[in-house]
């Protein structure tokens, strides 16, 4: 992943290992129960609860709600950028390859999080727009450098261009799959949507430009 040197602190992180497996466990509480009950149920004191710490615990690394909702929008952004990097890292090596491997890990991933992942970025309060632009950009140039091998076999007129395109095609409709109300859900359905995404990415890529010259 990139580096972000200017970017503040979401949190007062931990230093000792036993404080980072603490906070490991307040964030995973935190989760399970907005993604059971929604964020508006969810609580300090009910993450405390679950995660079987004190309220002080929570309060020495969060300030209030709204931070440790910001913490869960970058902990679940941050799974998706490492599972899409290690998915390609193991694809075919080819273009095909490439495209369908990406297509695959990208609807896998927003199908974790359910419908917990567009809350959180909708979530009032939280600076997520930022982290969820940078998520995009990351994720964006994985394919981009994972397909950079088989430019060769793109016949579109700019590559980089067509990749590009197909990056955003790819990724609008695994996003819109997480927020529409009958998602494709089960392993055989995203597995067949998947499949579908990644036709549809090899045939753009693989079909010249039109003639924009001539008339219809």
């Amino acid at each position: 992943m990139t580096e972000e040197p200017d970017r503040a602190p979401l949190y007062r992180e931990p230093r000792q290992a036993r404080s980072v497996a603490t906070l490991a466990r307040v964030l995973q509480a935190a989760e399970e129960i907005a993604s059971s009950a929604g964020l508006e149920e969810m609580t300090i004191t009910g993450v405390a609860e679950r995660a079987g710490v004190s309220v002080g615990t929570i309060y020495r690394r969060f300030d209030d709600k709204d931070q440790l909702v910001t913490a869960l929008v970058e902990r679940m952004l941050e799974r998706r950028e490492a599972y899409v990097a290690e998915r390609l890292r193991a694809a075919e090596p080819s273009l095909r390859g490439i495209m369908d491997t990406y297509a695959h890990a990208l609807l896998e991933s927003f199908a974790e999080g359910n419908k917990l992942f567009p809350e959180l970025l909708r979530a009032r309060g939280v600076k997520a727009v930022d982290r969820g632009a940078h998520a995009i950009t990351e994720i964006h140039r994985l394919l981009v450098e994972a397909a950079a091998p088989y430019a060769g076999q793109i016949r579109r007129s700019d590559p980089q261009a067509a990749l590009d395109t197909a990056a955003r095609a790819l990724l609008g409709a695994c996003f819109h799959n997480s927020v529409r109300p009958d998602p494709a859900a089960g392993e055989a359905a995203l597995r067949r949507y998947a499949d579908e995404l990644g036709d549809m990415a090899i045939a753009y890529l693989h079909t010249p430009d039109r003639d924009r010259t001539a008339r219809s």
